[in-house]
């Protein structure tokens, strides 16, 4: 049969997306599947879909298309679906109006759709409006009846008694709705989200971080997250605090970490996809809302064996975690609860380890497989009470007839012998298919992993422990014959590059050892090419073919929290990465010395660094040190300021090991550099000096996991006055290689 989804914008990363594109890839390994969205942002989407769903757009909003319809005449016009409170009263970004009307109703009317799948109450108002009877028309709830304002809710209410299903994914939803609608002939179930397994590696749980990922809207409570960490901060001093994600809280969470003093320990991460390994980083996640409707992000984090702490707010949490697979917190007991339940857990590494373990197990339950199953069970449900079979094939062809049909021929036989459920079994948590729990696959066509819809071959990379980065290759979208592994230095004069041959193993992979490869710093892009083709020239004579991969994960765990490592007398780092449009690359650290940034701490007029120094061979103890200040308008502004060993490490600096790293701190006075200012926007780039004569060390940080540190790594500045230049915002910052600057530029004051 064909199935189609219409949804508001699937260029995006939110939840209600994420779930579409896992339900619409399980669906398809029987069914003809559509996703179509209402608007189009993007070239492609961020979250990549089954190669088997056609992706369709009704309206085109990019701005630099030539068919953008950001314009059209009918956007001037009122939207007539809920235009009081839903997407037309309360979207700033994609406002609904009479262009909408006209596409989604024209669309809804012509579509040969079998089964349609709203996924929003402004797309359940149009189903049941435009919608067709020749088709199951399935309304879903990605919030909650709670969730919306008593306006949007009466609306979505009327539209619901108008279609066949209603499907919300939380059982104490959907009978909220049940008691709510008691009369409307619409069925009314839940069937939660599915959230595959992830390809990345479990989490080891020792990483020291905690991660919390979702839009930074105000029902999520990151600033409660905030407050229960900034209380048990002291007691764990080696525990950081990521949150991943973009919304209009931004701003007021920046201001609540700086002004709680944890900007070198509470990092705004951005949005990040795929989230995956990101939850693999992590040793605790975390969940503060006031209301989770599901909790995908919960579902998500167990697959990597992390324990969740979540709030104990309506709906979803309770129906994922019980007590033995991650913490719940009542609500009423606020931020002291929730810190609480932070610091047990911080404290604890084998109760992480023993919850860890059984939330991957209960994760298991949430398989696309087996939801897709329930899904197709509804269908038949319905086609029944409508005395009207289903068909068993689509109209459209398939790419691959032969596997297609055979899949397509077992669907009734499958359909058979899914769950006939009634009200109360449908609200049932999930049980996942027998073959869910023992499964280890980690294929690159394994449905868990996404891939991408291009003809580049598909890259898989990982670091390990004694930082080698191995790079697994999916076979299927190799090209044929003998093939190297290529690394091209980026904007390098010297065109430096390393080769590597791809074994013909099963899956192929390369491994590139730091000590074995030499990596000169920079960025590295990530190619396959002919085995033994020279990098510029074929045995033709013409220029070497090469393919660039593209990245589907690049899995950095095993460097949370880790030092530069010193290489035959090198300091070394170096990381895999996924570039801003979806390829792998390298990004690489050598220096012959590096200061390691370990802690900043901002002052009324001054910024203190500590740092670690690695240095084969520099003179020790760090007695004759200094920071240099070095200024981007000339010698003439530079400035320099005393460098003294740390006080917590004084008796570690007498060593006369020259391999062992010295920790030592310095304060930039902000006066120094607001003396000299003499432009806009004056930077001066930071140097330490050993001795006399020892040549300048780069200050920043190369350590870690974290490939860009400039926008992730940020303190707060400091306002002062000038006399020529007036209010000057001054601060220091990473940047775009991860080294330490200070800024000092005009400001420029905000229109309120």
């Amino acid at each position: 049969m064909k199935i189609a989804f219409l949804i508001n914008n699937a260029y995006g990363i939110g939840g209600t997306i994420r779930a579409t594109v896992n339900l619409s890839r399980a669906l398809a390994d029987r069914h003809d599947v559509e996703v179509v969205s209402v608007h189009q942002v993007s070239d492609k989407p961020e979250l990549a879909f089954d190669e088997r769903v056609t992706l369709t757009a009704l309206i085109d909003m990019r701005t630099d298309s030539p068919t953008y319809e950001g314009d059209h005449p009918l956007t001037t016009e009122p939207c007539t679906m809920f235009p009081d409170t839903g997407a037309a009263a309360n979207s700033t970004r994609l406002l609904y109006s009479a262009l909408q009307d006209e596409r989604i109703g024209a669309w809804l009317r012509e579509t040969d759709a079998e089964v349609v799948i709203a996924t929003r109450p402004d797309l359940n108002g149009y189903l049941a409006r435009d919608g067709q009877n020749r088709y199951l028309r399935i309304g879903q709830e990605h919030l909650s009846l709670g969730a919306h304002n008593p306006t949007l809710r009466a609306h979505q209410n009327q539209a619901i008694a108008r279609l066949d299903a209603f499907i919300t994914v939380s059982g104490a939803d959907a009978a909220q709705y049940r008691r709510a609608l008691p009369e409307v002939p619409a069925r009314i179930l839940c069937i939660p989200n599915s959230v595959p397994q992830p390809a990345v590696e479990p989490s080891g749980l020792r990483s020291d971080v905690i991660v919390a990922a979702g839009r930074l809207i105000a029902i999520k409570r990151y600033d409660r997250l905030i407050d229960a960490f900034a209380k048990v901060a002291a007691n764990h001093p080696t525990w950081s605090l990521r949150l991943y994600g973009r919304g209009p809280e931004r701003p007021k969470l920046r201001q609540q970490i700086d002004e709680l003093g944890l900007y070198d320990r509470v990092f705004l991460m951005g949005p990040v996809s795929p989230i995956e390994t990101e939850w693999a980083k992590g040793a605790i996640a975390a969940v503060s809302s006031d209301m989770e409707s599901f909790g995908m992000t919960i579902v998500e984090a167990m697959h990597c064996g992390v324990p969740v702490i979540s709030t104990d707010c309506p709906h979803g949490p309770a129906e994922i975690i019980d007590g033995t697979n991650g913490v719940l917190v009542p609500l009423d007991t606020g931020v002291d609860g929730y810190a609480a339940a932070l610091d047990r857990l911080m404290a604890d590494v084998f109760l992480r380890e023993r919850l860890g373990a059984a939330a991957r197990s209960r994760a298991q339950t949430y398989a696309p497989s087996a939801l897709a199953l329930r899904y197709e069970a509804l269908f038949q449900e319905l086609a029944t009470a409508r005395r009207k079979p289903m068909p068993k094939t689509s109209t459209r062809t398939s790419t691959k007839p032969s596997t297609k049909t055979a899949r397509r021929g077992t669907w009734w036989s499958k359909l058979r012998s899914a769950p006939q459920t009634g009200p109360d079994t449908h609200d049932e948590p999930p049980r996942a298919p027998a073959s869910a729990a023992t499964s280890t696959s980690t294929s690159v066509l394994d449905p868990q992993v996404d891939p991408q819809p291009t003809s580049h071959p598909v890259a898989f990379a990982r670091i390990a422990d004694d930082r080698s980065i191995t790079i697994r290759l999916d076979a299927a979208s190799l090209p044929p014959g003998p093939l190297d592994f290529l690394a091209r230095l980026r904007r390098d004069p010297k065109g430096r590059h390393i080769r590597v041959p791809i074994p013909p193993a099963t899956p192929p992979r390369i491994t590139l050892d730091p000590a074995e490869h030499e990596l000169p710093e920079g960025r590295w892009d990530c190619y396959v090419t002919a085995h033994g083709a020279s990098g510029t020239a074929g045995t033709a004579g013409t220029a070497a073919k090469k393919t660039r991969l593209v990245c589907a994960l690049a899995e950095r765990a095993h460097s949370v929290g880790s030092a530069p490592a010193l290489i035959d007398g090198t300091v070394t780092a170096a990381l895999p990465y996924t570039t801003a449009d979806g390829f792998l690359a390298l990004r690489t650290w050598q220096r012959p010395a590096h200061a390691e940034v370990t802690s900043i701490t901002i002052g009324d007029a001054h910024a203190t660094v500590t740092a670690r120094l690695f240095a084969p061979g520099l003179p020790r103890p760090l007695d004759n040190a200094s920071v240099i200040a070095v200024s981007r308008e000339g010698d003439t502004y530079d400035f320099t300021v005393p460098a003294d060993p740390a006080p917590s490490l004084g008796d570690a600096l007498t060593t006369a090991r020259t391999d062992e790293p010295s920790s030592f701190t310095f304060t930039l006075p902000y006066s120094r550099a607001l003396a000299r200012r003499s432009s806009a926007h004056d930077v001066w780039d930071l140097r330490l000096y050993v001795g006399h004569a020892g040549p300048p060390v780069t200050i920043g940080r190369i350590g870690g996991d974290i490939v860009d540190r400039k926008k992730t790594d940020v303190v707060p500045a400091v306002h002062l006055s000038h006399g020529t230049r007036g209010e000057t915002r001054a601060k220091p910052f990473f940047t775009v290689t991860n080294d330490l600057a200070l800024s000092l530029r005009d400001h420029v004051a905000t229109p309120q």
